[in-house]
């Protein structure tokens, strides 16, 4: 089938809107008919060359849509399912996912880096060659051809525009709070980063009681949007930020600060506002190349802890249903995140518009 599609062909160059080949789906396959696409800076990381994957590829991993046809041996999904894509799908059959971290499942990395399908070839055609996909999903096209692992079904009153939004960035951000961090109520909790990933971390704190949840952002803008999401006190990320949190927690520093756009300096000031015996959990996705300067013996004389956070610690089949729970109880915000609305053909204004500050999050929507 044809369908249109925002290719990569080279790192540092527009999406081009293109017609491409898409084949029937194969065992294990499930071909969805994408609703929308969450536009993330994981992506822009690949068109920029930072997080460098084979091209052409098409890019896209924050997305949801309507199963409308299966392959062999798919149990999971049946056509017309509403389904949330996972860019982590766990195997359920490996010592991490036996451990409840399916988000660490290595089954599938060695796949998804590869851009192909499992038997190493790709489904979607340009031009004659073979074009890749992002996570295993490529969102940013009309349809995805994905591994049934990838599909989480969802509730069908919940739009499929905001769930599509719970597959990346709610569930990275609420999770981080809730689940990596584990932040009890009455705990203080400081995000760097009010972005669409801080959004969530703020609102994931609220939901667990934190006080006070202190956002940090240099973009006066998004903080009032972060006051929406549960902040308690917003602040500008300069020099003085740390001091500031520091006067909002009784001189020590917060419980938990957090880091949500990948920048070595904001992760190095976010170290500093943590208090003795504090956590940092870094969210964002560092560029590959670079590097982050946390003084050892600083670490060692007050037990500061350093904790990753891949996917917000979820387990997605069960957690992302229950994102969505919290959505239709009215506990937790969707609409408010989406900032504007593009079309497939849109989609160079929409990371101009990121870039600029411009968004809490945009979507693509079909």
């Amino acid at each position: 089938m044809q369908m249109q599609a925002a290719i990569l062909t080279q790192p540092n160059t527009p999406f081009r809107i293109e017609s491409v080949t898409l084949d029937p789906p194969e065992a294990g396959e499930v071909l969805v008919k994408i609703a929308a696409s969450g536009v993330c800076r994981s992506d822009w990381r690949v068109a920029i060359g930072t997080a460098p994957k084979p091209m052409p590829i098409i890019v896209g991993h924050e997305g949801a849509g309507l199963v409308t046809a299966v392959g062999p041996g798919v149990t999971r999904v049946a056509v017309g399912d509403h389904v949330a894509l996972s860019w982590a799908p766990g195997c359920g059959d490996c010592f991490y996912c036996y451990n409840d971290k399916p988000n660490l499942c290595n089954s599938y990395r060695q796949l998804l880096a590869s851009g192909l399908q499992a038997d190493g070839r790709s489904r979607i055609h340009w031009n004659g060659r073979p074009v890749h996909i992002l996570a295993g999903l490529g969102s940013f096209a009309e349809y995805a051809l994905v591994r049934q692992e990838s599909c989480l079904p969802v509730r069908r009153d919940a739009p499929l525009e905001l769930v599509a939004l719970v597959g990346c960035a709610v569930a990275t951000g609420v999770g981080a709070a809730m689940f990596t961090a584990d932040i009890r109520p009455g705990q203080s909790a400081a995000v760097f980063g009010a972005g669409g990933i801080g959004l969530n971390i703020i609102q994931g704190a609220r939901l667990c009681g934190a006080y006070p949840v202190i956002a940090v952002d240099i973009n006066d803008r998004k903080m009032e949007i972060a006051r929406q999401f549960g902040a308690t006190h917003c602040l500008f990320s300069d020099e003085s930020a740390v001091a500031e949190i520091q006067a909002l927690t009784a001189g020590r520093g917060a419980d938990y600060t957090f880091e949500a756009l990948g920048l070595p300096s904001l992760q190095e000031r976010a170290f500093d506002a943590l208090r003795p015996g504090g956590v940092l959990t870094l969210v964002g996705t560092a560029p590959a190349d670079s590097s982050t300067n946390l003084p050892g013996a600083i670490i060692t004389r007050t037990e500061k802890v350093i904790r990753g956070s891949s996917y917000g610690s979820v387990n997605p089949p069960r957690d992302i249903p229950m994102l969505l729970d919290l959505y239709a109880a009215g506990k937790l915000k969707l609409e408010e995140l989406i900032t504007r609305r593009y079309r497939l053909d849109q989609i160079n204004e929409a990371y101009a518009d990121m870039l600029s500050g411009a968004l809490a999050r945009g979507i693509i929507v079909f």
